[in-house]
């Protein structure tokens, strides 16, 4: 009796965070299009002619180009699988001028945003992908309204507009979550 209880009661638990996760909304969704804001490269992608430490729309730089726009509130080693992969992704697709990079939010300090950029640029290997820290914005663009119960935020655009959205609470970026990812990714080069 106890055991089925166990059971029971770990997939009630299991329900509600899935369906917390499916509430949760955070930027710009389906649709809608994306706006400018400034942000600081701190690492990664040596051949985008963006220096380390040099401000800019990165957003405005990629145009209309097939991008995904990843905002984290944390580098651990879920993010560093995604990013992993969407490296290849992006390697793999050159000639389809898919571009990505990620944006370390919430309130971090340009010291610990480098290195925390470094870190994961180092573990991932990735070369493909830049990483940001949003200017004057800690929490990232106002404009795109981001959820601060997002962990994880991940747009994939196509010609200046959200394709797909994945609002991500704590937790939230699993092998799963991850692989849904790319396969957004992978239909926006469609």
């Amino acid at each position: 009796m106890r055991v089925a209880t166990a059971v029971g009661l770990a997939v009630v638990f299991a329900l509600a965070a899935s369906a917390r996760a499916a509430e949760l909304k955070s930027g710009p969704q389906k649709g809608e299009e994306i706006g400018a804001y400034e942000v600081v490269k701190v690492a990664g992608n040596p051949h985008d002619g963006v220096k380390i430490g040099e401000e800019l729309c990165y957003r405005c730089k990629l145009g209309n180009r097939p991008m995904v726009m990843v905002f984290t509130r944390k580098a651990d080693k879920n993010l560093a699988k995604l990013v992993k992969e969407l490296d290849k992704v992006v390697a793999k697709n050159e000639e389809k001028k898919l571009a990505a990079f990620v944006a370390l939010i919430g309130g971090r300090d340009e010291e610990h945003a480098k290195a925390a950029a470094e870190k994961l640029v180092k573990e991932t290997e990735a070369s493909n992908i830049a990483v940001v820290a949003p200017k004057d914005q800690p929490n990232g663009p106002e404009s795109y309204k981001l959820d601060p119960k997002a962990d994880v935020t991940v747009l994939i655009c196509v010609k200046g507009e959200v394709a797909a959205n994945h609002a991500l609470p704590a937790g939230g970026l699993d092998e799963k979550t991850a692989k849904q990812i790319l396969a957004d990714t992978a239909k926006i080069l469609n």
